[in-house]
């Protein structure tokens, strides 16, 4: 197999490796390392290099859950084309990528960020199989340390009294950390509010209305999955799905906001 030509430079990553997540060493070149339970491998960028994964040893670079049927034999390749590393998914299954991200075989390839990146590809009976990618830059130096920056600090959002009182109502499941949350239809949601604040009047369009104005405010400012042309048809509860997540991730609602919940 011509993608399995050996450089002087590619050195192979033994199984007992330890997790890209810790770093790579200093190099002279760009380089892409990739790794699995069973091992790996890390080689030097040039056009057109790529390297394979997958369930058939014999016949990928990097091996990735070898015993289990679920993953394709060939499930994915990494290729390096105008000074870039591209991610393609050549499986049945879809890969997970951070950001709970999803790729499928009928789409384009996607660009590889400098740094570590974990990729999993689901397998039989619940089983996730990680394969770790650790892209250095084109100085062949990975991205440098920062044990004394300061911490930064998410985004959060700015929201009035009657803005964060309906988002908590809304998104209460998340906050109280249930399996699978969801969040509440706006007829719950009125019910509750009109419980809580019997003299201003909550009806579920009321509440429908102020949600969708902070979606299409933050939408504006730059947050994604917002819009139902993002989203696409069936919408269902996604944007308010997407909403509540981002509102939690920037720590603009956190779980002391339930206490405006007693009233």
């Amino acid at each position: 197999m011509d993608d399995r030509t050996s450089v002087r430079d590619d050195r192979t990553l033994e199984a007992s490796h330890q997790s890209l997540a810790h770093g790579v060493p200093p190099s002279t070149a760009s380089r892409l390392f990739a790794l699995a339970m069973t091992g790996g491998i890390d080689i030097k960028a040039s056009e057109g290099r790529t390297i394979l994964f997958g369930r058939n040893r014999p016949e990928v670079h990097v091996c990735v859950g070898e015993d289990d049927r679920r993953v394709s034999r060939q499930h994915g390749a990494v290729t390096h084309q105008s000074g870039q590393w591209w991610l393609r998914n050549t499986g049945r299954l879809p890969i997970r990528l951070p950001e709970s991200r999803w790729l499928f075989g009928t789409e384009e390839p996607v660009p590889l960020l400098e740094g570590y990146t974990p990729l999993f590809v689901r397998g039989s009976s619940g089983r996730e199989h990680l394969l770790e990618l650790y892209v250095t830059g084109a100085g062949g130096v990975r991205p440098s340390s920062r044990h004394r920056d300061v911490t930064q600090p998410p985004r959060t959002w700015r929201l009035t009294p009657d803005e964060r009182l309906v988002l908590t109502v809304l998104g209460q499941r998340y906050l109280l950390h249930e399996a699978r949350p969801q969040p509440l239809t706006w007829r719950q949601a009125a019910t509750q509010l009109a419980e809580l604040r019997p003299e201003t009047g909550w009806t579920p369009k009321r509440v429908e209305h102020l949600v969708v104005s902070i979606r299409t405010r933050m939408s504006r400012d730059g947050v994604s999955g917002l819009t139902r042309d993002e989203v696409g048809e069936p919408v269902g509860n996604a944007l308010n799905d997407n909403l509540i997540k981002e509102l939690l991730l920037s720590t603009t609602l956190v779980p002391p906001d339930l206490g405006l919940l007693d009233g």
